[in-house]
């Protein structure tokens, strides 16, 4: 069997010395969409040196992105990467971001998962610095056709929709070139810059990237709902529910809640055809 599930979680967590500057954070929040209107004091906060906060969305990325599938080729996961899918991604910070910074980053197989007709690797990423822990990314990696071996189902984050009309609903376009600008934080996968490739996918052009929407929506709920400030968010989840693309608008709903923001993600352009689900803010 590809995944040795003893063998993956009994693996030592791979380290790696990871850092950062201001022109990092810049770049992947431009590569979100920020700085529209540039001059807007709103928009400084995630554009200007002097006024710079970090989204905690930058935790995917910084070290190059290697939070996502930093585990992957761990002991035990012998999988063809064609058959793999990001399916959904949390991160969980212990305090804010610092715009400068030195880490270490420890990535390891949390979980592995039998959803019957595919199996569910969970990598876990760590990242601390001088002054504690910073923030833990989990990235929830399903790989088809490798379920069916006996093992646990693993807990359902499935969250219902509420009944009630959103609090709140806003629309953010997504630049033409805005995934050739993403992918300049880590992602070079062509899928997201290259026609050839996305056609031999199944796609009649390349897509957004997931994590890009993921950072886009919750930049969304902390500019509507938390007036700005970043520092208020303690973690952040969802699953990845379909494909956006480069100059399509998504469609954001968000329902409030004691201490979260609950959301959902379409393309409007689409009949709202789903973009993320399982979406919560948690924040103080």
């Amino acid at each position: 069997m590809p995944i040795d599930v003893s063998a993956a979680l009994a693996a030592e967590p791979r380290r790696a010395e990871i850092g950062w500057d201001h022109k990092d954070v810049q770049l992947y929040h431009l590569g979100l969409g920020a700085g529209t209107p540039a001059t807007d004091p709103d928009e400084l906060s995630y554009t200007l040196e002097s006024r710079l906060q970090v989204l905690p969305g930058f935790a995917t990325v910084a070290g190059a992105g290697t939070a996502a599938f930093g585990g992957m080729g761990a002991a035990g996961i012998d999988v063809d990467l064609a058959a793999v899918l990001h399916g959904g991604q949390t991160v969980r910070v212990h305090r804010p971001i610092p715009v400068t910074g030195r880490a270490v980053q420890t990535s390891k197989v949390a979980a592995v998962y039998d959803k019957g007709k595919a199996a569910v690797i969970v990598l876990r990423t760590e990242a601390s610095d001088d002054d504690g822990p910073l923030w833990t990314n989990d990235a929830e990696i399903f790989v088809r056709g490798e379920g069916g071996f006996g093992g646990e189902r693993g807990p359902s984050d499935r969250l219902t929709v509420p009944e009630r009309a959103p609090d709140r609903t806003v629309e953010r376009p997504i630049r033409e070139d805005q995934a050739l600008l993403y992918r300049l934080s880590g992602d070079w996968n062509p899928l997201h810059a290259d026609p050839a490739f996305a056609k031999l996918a199944g796609f009649d052009r390349p897509i957004l990237h997931g994590l890009c929407t993921y950072g886009m929506t919750l930049k969304a709920v902390t500019d509507t709902l938390l007036e700005g400030d970043v520092s208020r968010i303690t973690a952040y989840r969802t699953r990845f529910a379909g494909v956006v693309f480069p100059g399509e608008t998504l469609r954001i709903r968000m329902w409030t809640g004691d201490g979260r923001v609950q959301v959902t993600v379409t393309a409007a352009e689409r009949d709202d055809a789903p973009v993320l689900a399982d979406t919560l803010v948690e924040h103080s």
